[in-house]
């Protein structure tokens, strides 16, 4: 998996910006000011490459039982996020991007009506 084109595939989201909110190694891709996407790069750099995505619960267990790549999200809540561990290839690229529209979908489903809103004319 490409880092720089995963990054452009979050860009390329209506209404999603990258930041460093936490440090300077923790990429965090954010729609209308709510994270979906955290990806580490130092890990990325060492050819450790990972994301965290948010997550139906249901299916976060679902995917945790179907992929030994993903696992209970790495400082996030274990049920409401997920960490893809890439470097194995055990999930297949088409799912890495799969998860990334079901996070960004996450969050937008979950912001009030207004945001919502304003993200429809962006």
């Amino acid at each position: 998996m490409d880092l720089n084109e995963l990054r452009e595939f979050c860009l390329a989201k209506r209404g999603t910006t990258e930041e460093f909110p936490f440090d300077k190694d923790t990429l965090v891709f954010k729609v209308m000011g709510k994270m979906y996407a955290l990806l580490p790069l130092e890990r990325w750099e060492r050819g450790e490459p990972s994301i965290n995505l948010k997550c139906d619960p249901d299916y976060a267990l679902e995917l945790r039982a179907s992929y030994p790549g993903i696992t209970g999200g790495y400082h996030m809540s274990k049920t409401h996020w997920n960490t893809l561990n890439l470097e194995n290839g055990d999930i297949p690229v088409s799912m890495v991007y799969k998860l990334v529209d079901h996070s960004y979908e996450m969050v937008v489903k979950g912001m009030p009506a207004r945001l919502r809103k304003e993200l429809e004319k962006l």
